[in-house]
């Protein structure tokens, strides 16, 4: 079943440390996907990469991107939606990194970051999302 918002059990699963698959389309046409950490704000999910790495360049370029989920617990439980990237910021984006750090790996500080990376967060509003086993 197709909806239009997140509904409580979509909520509930990405507040968990899961890993969200996100589509992209590159310059040339070809897909781009990766498996990035998530947050949701709201209604919108949240995530976070650094400044010049392909999937923030493509979101630039292309708001349209796609996202797909499975519970861990129960890998037959999918959420997926069609979406699109409604703010790229670098406000909070190190905060908001060390949130997702603390999230998935139980620290308290992201420990990968590099010299002069700049990290930004990127907001994506799910525009039609589609759940197996459907539910309102």
């Amino acid at each position: 079943m197709s909806q239009s918002t997140l509904n409580r059990s979509a909520k509930a699963l990405l507040a968990q440390p899961v890993f969200v698959h996100v589509a992209v389309v590159r310059s040339d046409g070809t897909p781009h996907l990766t498996p990035v950490w998530v947050d949701v704000d709201g209604d919108n999910v949240v995530i976070n990469t650094a400044l010049g790495r392909t999937k923030a360049r493509n979101m630039q370029k292309d708001t349209v991107v796609a996202v797909s989920m499975l519970d861990p617990k129960n890998p037959y439980q999918a959420i997926a939606f069609q979406g699109t990237v409604t703010d790229v910021t670098e406000d909070g984006a190190d905060a908001h990194i060390d949130f997702l750090a603390k999230k998935y790996l139980g620290l308290d500080t992201y420990p990968n970051r590099q010299p002069g990376e700049r990290r930004i967060k990127i907001v994506i509003r799910p525009d039609k999302i589609w759940m197996q086993p459907s539910e309102n």
